[in-house]
């Protein structure tokens, strides 16, 4: 099935981590200012301000090992992952009911495919199939 997907930006996974603390050293350390000091109200995301960039970048507040990984959008979530796990990425996690999709590449690192925030087209995306 036709569809849309783009590297959206990438989230900074904290241990066990103070989210103002984490969300205070990447602002300063990046030079983004502190967006949303706590998406969604829960206390696990902040969201710095990528919008020059382009990027959508978080702080999360995670209990695996702190590490970095990307997020990749789509306007079709299920056709993206099953494009990429195609390519040789391996399904990890569908947490929060689906909301997004955990993938693993074949060289290792963990990536999620995010819905789209915007629309996507052929002006801001890469068209698939």
């Amino acid at each position: 099935m036709p569809h849309h997907s783009r590297l959206a930006g990438f989230i900074i996974d904290c241990e066990d981590a103070v989210l103002d603390a984490a969300a205070g050293f990447w602002s300063a350390a990046l030079g983004l200012p502190v967006l949303d000091p706590d998406e969604g109200g829960e206390g696990h995301y902040a969201r710095l301000d990528g919008s020059r960039h382009g990027l959508h970048i978080e702080v999360q507040r995670v209990e695996h090992p702190s590490r970095v990984h990307l997020d990749v959008e789509s306007d079709d979530i299920e056709a993206e992952a099953a494009r990429l796990v195609a390519l040789g990425a391996t399904e990890v996690a569908r947490p929060r009911n689906g909301r997004w999709i955990v993938l693993q590449a074949p060289t290792g690192q963990r990536f999620c495919v995010v819905r789209a925030r915007e629309a996507l087209d052929a002006r801001n995306a890469t068209r698939h199939g």
